[in-house]
């Protein structure tokens, strides 16, 4: 197989939105003089900052090449050479009465253990069908 390489993250415009929310939010907080809405807006732009940290670290969130898998995330790079994936899958779940569709990873670690990855749109930037249909294109798969 050619060597392929793909890679999903965070849609930029959304990370550099929670940014900016988390920069509003702790400036509002701030000049409010009411304490328990100081409270709540920090509360708020720690948060926002929190979910931005993740998009601006996890960068690309999921790889595929022609060696494996990789996800990345806070604390880290996790890799599974393709022989060590069982299963790569989309499942879907039922959340607030609509379908959810989400990319499904399941790998074995060195130390034998197993591990399961789940990644949905926010994840991937992308829809996770379209994600695994590109995997699977890239890795000469069908279905």
């Amino acid at each position: 197989m050619a060597h392929v390489r793909l890679s999903w993250s965070p849609q930029l415009g959304l990370v550099v939105l929670g940014w900016l929310a988390a920069v509003v939010a702790l400036a509002l907080a701030m000049l409010t003089d009411d304490a328990p809405g100081r409270l709540l807006g920090v509360v708020a732009a720690f948060v926002l900052a929190a979910a931005a940290l993740f998009g601006t670290v996890a960068r690309p969130r999921f790889a595929v090449d022609s060696a494996g898998v990789t996800v990345r995330g806070l604390l880290g790079v996790r890799r599974w050479p393709w022989a060590r994936v069982h299963r790569l899958r989309v499942v879907r779940h039922r959340r607030l009465g609509r379908e959810v569709p989400m990319v499904e990873l399941d790998a074995i670690d060195d130390d034998g253990s197993e591990r399961l990855v789940v990644l949905g749109r926010l994840d991937l930037g992308a829809h996770p069908d379209e994600v695994l249909a590109a995997v699977q294109a890239a890795r000469g798969l069908t279905g």
